[in-house]
């Protein structure tokens, strides 16, 4: 049990220092011995868990989803609404989700590298919630919930990398608080609009209340991993 205790953390290591370097230089510069001198384990720790340097980014890319994780609302456009300001607040400080979303993007990843999957992955699952917002009444009779999560899936994207370039995602918040002004009246009924909290704080608010209950990002399952 302690050895499997010890492969873990060392898994652990090796991704979020694979994901600092993933961020600082990019796919294509990156090496293996940059991650092992950052991670400070030996070759043969970094390829019992990763065969190769597309394994490895790979891995960093299947990281991103879960922190995403909000707690569930009755509201299912709210919690839609958090997972975008916990993610983006989660991004400014956190060196793997970094490196995961740069690889995303990344145009230099070998094919063997499935960096769309993220794209896809957050747009199965936010299609999903907003199926539920639909069951609940929450959306106008006009939205193709498909078409909603591929724009703002997108959106985002161009969003935290603008953010990135002229802020290093310091305005991100404010970013995602404005995006939502935009999309929220023309998706959710009006009823509900002056109910969603959509201020620039609202990650750093749930973050705070999910660390004052004790909840790691690891325990929150968004069922799509």
């Amino acid at each position: 049990m302690a050895r499997q205790e010890r492969a873990i953390r060392t898994r652990r290591v090796i991704l979020e220092a694979a994901g600092a370097v993933f961020d600082e230089h990019g796919y294509a510069a990156t090496t293996i011995s940059m991650v092992l001198e950052r991670a400070e384990v030996t070759k043969g720790a970094l390829y019992f868990h990763f065969p190769s340097k597309e394994s490895l980014a790979q891995a960093v890319l299947d990281e991103q989803m879960p922190f995403g994780a909000v707690p569930a609302q009755p509201c299912k456009l709210q919690e839609l609404v958090d997972m975008t300001f916990v993610f983006g607040q989660r991004l400014i400080g956190n060196s793997l989700l970094k490196g995961s979303v740069r690889l995303a993007v990344d145009q230099s990843a070998p094919p063997g590298v499935d960096d769309a999957g993220p794209f896809r992955q957050w747009a199965d699952h936010l299609v999903e919630l907003l199926e539920q917002a639909r069951e609940q009444g929450e959306l106008l009779p006009t939205v193709v919930p498909r078409q909603t999560v591929e724009l703002l899936v997108g959106a985002f994207a161009g969003l935290q990398l603008m953010s990135l370039a002229l802020t290093d995602r310091e305005d991100l918040a404010e970013r995602i608080s404005v995006l939502w002004g935009h999309i929220l009246p023309s998706i959710a009924v009006p009823g509900l609009l002056t109910g969603i909290d959509r201020e620039p704080d609202r990650g750093v608010r749930v973050l705070a209340a999910l660390d004052e209950a004790g909840v790691e990002r690891d325990d929150m399952d968004l069922s799509v991993r």
